[in-house]
């Protein structure tokens, strides 16, 4: 057996990526972190960089919850208690008491009845959604929803498919109405908070307008909502997008990875719902679970965030990201209102994006460029992501930053 004959194909791919200008090429390895100190927040070591230390703008971390030392105790008990791995998949001998504990706090969190863990969200979302859909239903889907939701969808071999602007709910209620008599079973699928751009979807409208049509489906019509970057960010007690539209998906998909600064996936429903998945979807039934560890590690965050101090920390973010989105509009910026930690910075050509990446980088500051194919063309932008581990030095440093790059540019002409 041989790969020479394959090496070429891979190789000429990854020379059409390159040349697309969407090859992520070698990673930046971690190597430390230094603790807060002289009103900054904590600064990264890269493997290569010498002593330099950086601000990191494009964690997940919303909360700093990762390097919580109530977090980081649970887990070492945890580990120390359980041993480092579940050894075993959930059905056979891998399900340990602290994840049926998370479980249950998950499902009372959401006030669900039910909720289920997956090694990620992604591996939630690409197990759950199929399991969903039938050869007779219709996948209605925004057009700007996270790769996984993409995939899930591929996976699941709808009869039809259809894709809506971006938060546009007239186009939805178009959709639904056209289709009606054609499809037994429809299903919405929306981000909460979508990456990219730090806004969220209109839950409220959206349930309202499933709602109207639900009676012109024999099997109706379910809403699922993957709100990976509200939970734990977004909403006063950090429920994410269902608390700040005052609305309610049938099926959440969430992250134990982002605020809650642990690993791993859940979805919660009903009892019911969670009862079929757990026998059908073969991302749970196959796969290692998280650590009992991680579990109980999650489970901290979990009691930090329902905590006064978890409301502190919620409160010190959307103080922090409203005073990014005010610098950067002050500066001449284009960004999105809105409260979320993710802020935009909207440059809308490849190479300035490029080069405002660099001049971050060249100036300690870790930050992500998104260009086309990975946004619409003309969204190019810088995301920033703002944690409650930042300061307000910290963020008067990377806008000094920002209007630096806007002087310097403007005198090259």
């Amino acid at each position: 057996m041989t790969l020479t004959k394959i090496e070429p194909l891979f190789q000429e791919k990854l020379n059409r990526l390159r040349q697309q200008g969407v090859c992520k090429g070698d990673e930046k390895i971690i190597t430390g972190v230094l603790p807060p100190s002289g009103g900054f927040g904590p600064r990264y070591r890269l493997q290569g960089y010498g002593e330099r230390g950086f601000l990191r703008m494009n964690s997940n971390g919303y909360l700093g919850l990762a390097r919580h030392p109530a977090v980081i105790e649970a887990e070492a008990q945890a580990a120390e208690k359980y041993g480092a791995g579940p050894g075993a998949v959930r059905f056979i001998s891998g399900t340990y008491a602290p994840h049926v504990e998370l479980e249950r706090r998950l499902a009372v969190f959401h006030r669900r009845e039910a909720a289920m863990l997956f090694s990620a969200a992604y591996a939630a979302m690409i197990g759950v959604l199929p399991q969903l859909i039938s050869e007779h239903t219709l996948v209605v889907s925004d057009a700007l929803n996270h790769h996984c939701i993409i995939n899930a969808i591929r996976l699941a071999h709808p009869a039809a498919k259809a894709i809506y602007t971006h938060a546009t709910i007239r186009e939805l209620a178009h959709i639904l109405r056209a289709h009606r008599g054609c499809y037994r079973r429809v299903c919405v699928v929306t981000d909460g908070v979508f990456s990219m751009r730090g806004d969220h979807a209109p839950l409220a409208e959206l349930d309202a307008c499933c709602a109207h049509y639900q009676n012109d489906y024999a099997e109706g019509i379910i809403t699922v909502v993957d709100d990976s970057h509200g939970v734990g960010a977004f909403g006063n007690t950090g429920r994410g997008s269902e608390e700040i539209t005052g609305a309610r998906a049938d099926v959440l998909v969430a992250t134990l990875s982002k605020a809650f600064g642990v690993n791993g996936g859940y979805v919660a429903a009903s009892a019911t719902v969670i009862a079929y998945l757990r026998e059908t979807v073969p991302l749970y039934i196959y796969s290692n679970p998280i650590t009992p560890a991680e579990a109980a590690a999650a489970l901290a965050a979990l009691d930090i965030l329902e905590s006064p101090e978890g409301l502190r920390l919620l409160e010190r973010l959307r103080n922090y990201s409203g005073k990014l989105r005010s610098g950067l509009r002050r500066l001449g910026y284009e960004t999105l209102p809105g409260e979320h930690p993710i802020v935009p910075v909207f440059i809308r050509e490849t190479l300035k994006t490029a080069a405002l990446a660099a001049y971050l980088f060249d100036h300690d500051i870790l930050a992500t460029g998104l260009n086309y194919p990975v946004v619409p063309q003309g969204d190019q932008e810088i995301r920033l992501q703002v944690s409650a581990e930042h300061t307000e030095q910290d963020l008067d440093g990377l806008l000094e930053v920002l209007g630096a790059f806007q002087r310097e540019r403007m005198a090259e002409g």
